[in-house]
């Protein structure tokens, strides 16, 4: 079989798991999915910008078609869709692992991951690390081969809600490969379901640090991990979960840095405007805002800033008062926290900040009126950074240069 031919396959069998991961989300009845695979169809087909307005109304045609037909049947429970939907089989193939797909199955993830995995749909994406979109093998022959010229700098980052590791990308700029050209780190991304439980996935998150840590090809100098909003509630929870098991991978973390995270939650995930915020921002996520008040087991750990198991197997995700018990930080590891604000710097100290548009400083800062709860961050390890929203993280000049001093500093 040629490596064309076996590719075309592959593309082929991916796309068609997709579809039938959409075809089990419809025949489960979850609200509102024929409007917003038939939205998603209509924005890819159209080629909308990746950032922007998404364009109105329905598919025309076959595709509009196809979507009449998909709402006559999900009305009858428990028929197949695969034969009714077969006809997207082209566009999926076309569009094959793009920017675009990756970014619908992150937003998907991040509405109803939990669910995705609980009914072992295909569309759950499950947690590895990649380098530009490629998985990475925890092989060490494999890793040997595919950085030959790395050191043992190795530096980690992970995405938000709805997010996913290429969206480090942002506006000609990249944190990881920006600081992999200035200080010679090896960026290596986490790709992960931002819909299951925080805790569940910084344990998850721990195990994979320990492996990529044994397997690496030459002794590990240094680990530097970088979360941008929920990613670095995860990597919070993963430095609790690898102490408790002894993981050797804590030894080397030498910072971590976390933007725009909310610690003590965001009030926007009590009424569900989270999910909204961050999929309206693409044509290609802006169908999943229909899904607002379906909340993932992810979006309801933001509540509070839930980052182990007990913060919500005792009073559950959604109780209106903070009843977590503080994760301690890292042993041996330097943490920095950046917040953002969208005000414009001005002379008045001691006034309220507003957020970053999803987060407020306070929260991203650690800080919180109770002691028992405020995370020990010295002041020189915080930073404000001003007219910046909570997306500009990613992409700032001058958040990148906070970040590469904390990095390149003893």
């Amino acid at each position: 079989m040629s490596e064309n031919l076996a590719q075309h396959r592959r593309t082929h069998d991916g796309a068609f798991s997709d579809l039938r991961g959409v075809s089990q989300l419809i025949v489960t009845a979850v609200a509102g999915v024929t409007t917003i695979v038939e939205d998603m169809h209509r924005n890819i087909a159209q080629a909308s910008p990746i950032v922007g307005a998404a364009p109105t109304g329905q598919a025309r045609g076959i595709s509009g078609l196809v979507y009449r037909s998909v709402r006559g049947v999900t009305r009858v429970v428990g028929f197949s869709l695969d034969a009714a939907l077969a006809p997207l089989t082209p566009l999926l193939i076309h569009h094959g692992p793009s920017p675009r797909r990756e970014a619908l199955l992150a937003a998907l993830n991040g509405v109803l991951g939990d669910y995705l995995v609980a009914s072992h749909n295909s569309l759950a994406i499950p947690m590895r690390l990649r380098q530009q979109g490629r998985p990475v093998e925890l092989d060490r022959q494999a890793l040997a081969t595919r950085f030959a010229h790395s050191s043992g700098k190795l530096l980690v980052l992970v995405h938000g809600l709805c997010m996913d590791d290429l969206e480090w990308q942002r506006e000609g700029h990249d944190h990881g490969a920006s600081l992999a050209q200035d200080l010679g780190y090896t960026p290596l991304y986490l790709h992960y379901n931002s819909g299951q439980h925080i805790s569940t996935n910084g344990q998850e998150f721990a195990a994979l640090l320990e492996r990529l840590v044994q397997e690496w090809p030459v002794p590990v100098s240094e680990l530097v991990i970088v979360g941008h909003s929920m990613g670095g509630l995860v990597s919070r929870s993963a430095g609790y979960y690898a102490k408790q098991a002894n993981h050797t991978w804590l030894r080397h973390l030498k910072k971590l840095i976390c933007l725009g995270t909310p610690h003590h939650g965001a009030p926007l995930e009590r009424v569900g405007n989270w999910v909204n915020m961050i999929a309206g921002t693409s044509p290609y996520t802006a169908p999943f805002t229909r899904l607002g008040k379906i909340r993932s087991a992810g979006v309801k750990d933001l509540r509070h800033g839930n980052v182990l198991d007990e913060d919500w197997e005792r009073h559950g995700s959604e109780h209106p008062h903070d009843r977590r018990r503080q994760a301690p930080l890292p042993e041996g590891a330097q943490c920095f926290m950046i917040a953002a604000t969208q005000h414009p710097p001005f002379d008045n100290p001691g006034a309220r900040l507003p957020g970053d548009g999803l987060v407020p400083v306070q929260s991203a800062l650690g800080q919180h009126e109770n002691a028992a709860l405020a995370l020990p961050i010295p002041i020189s390890r915080q930073a404000i950074c001003y007219g910046l929203n909570h997306f500009d993280l990613l992409s700032s000049r001058e958040v990148y240069a906070r970040i590469r001093r904390w990095v390149a500093q003893n």
